[in-house]
């Protein structure tokens, strides 16, 4: 696969670095992401991932713009409150860059269908907001052997992590990388989502670009990989840390 003359420039400055180069960028063309909700850490993840050129977008959800959703969700506008957000999203980020694909997929994803979801996809950003789906998207990722990229937020703090459990199979428990259920092995009696706790607006978006940033080191294999360790930030400090994850012998997912 060679550049054209536009992609040359439209992603000259990838192309400069080291660590990603002509090699890099084409294989960031030739991957398929899938989002699993495509708000306030999707949207922004959406749009570095598409502006980096990764070759193919689907996008998972199964919400509308609500006026709420604009405090934080900047892939959308006042206009579009009341619309899908896979097809006002899809608009957005092919202005931004046509030279990708976009598959829509305005689905609330489940236990049923994210196999199905994820036919084809190389990897998975995960930025819903919902304990349930979070739990599907590992097992899914788990059994189709896909790195998932998992980021949460609230109030003023955010964490993210790179779960790689399924490309460790059938190796000895401490030669593992765990998987998101080995981090948060049951759903918690008393969750608590952005709507009911509130969120700081540009915090959303520096995780969601974190995210991006985490599936381009992951697909063109650039950097240190995060899997095996959870970086948490807090947004009133300004202070992050770094700290590992281990196997779960007892997970109910990759035990």
């Amino acid at each position: 696969m060679s550049l054209t003359p536009d992609q040359l420039q439209r992603y000259a400055r990838h192309i400069m670095l080291r660590e990603l180069g002509g090699v890099g960028q084409q294989k960031l063309l030739k991957a398929h992401a899938a989002l699993v909700g495509l708000g306030a850490l999707g949207g922004p993840a959406a749009m570095y991932l598409a502006a980096a050129g990764v070759g193919e977008l689907t996008l998972i959800d199964d919400d509308v713009v609500s006026l709420s959703n604009l405090q934080r969700q900047v892939l959308f506008g006042t206009g579009d409150v009341g619309a899908s957000k896979t097809d006002t999203g899809k608009r957005a980020l092919l202005d931004l860059n046509p030279d990708i694909r976009i598959n829509t997929k305005p689905q609330r994803l489940s236990a049923t269908n994210a196999r199905d979801l994820f036919a084809g996809v190389h990897i998975v950003i995960d930025g819903s907001d919902s304990f349930a789906t979070r739990f599907d998207v590992n097992q899914a990722c788990y059994d189709l052997g896909l790195p998932l990229v998992s980021g949460a937020v609230g109030r003023w703090s955010a964490q993210v992590a790179v779960f790689k459990a399924g490309l460790t199979k059938g190796k000895p428990i401490k030669e593992r990388l765990p998987c998101y259920r080995c981090f948060v092995s049951e759903i918690p009696e008393s969750e608590e989502t952005c709507a009911a706790v509130g969120v700081v607006g540009p915090l959303t978006g520096m995780i969601g670009a974190r995210l991006a940033l985490e599936a381009v080191k992951e697909i063109a294999g650039a950097g240190t990989s995060l899997a095996g360790r959870l970086w948490l930030f807090d947004g009133l400090s300004g202070d992050s840390r770094t700290v590992s994850l281990s196997a779960d012998p007892a997970c109910a997912v990759c035990g």
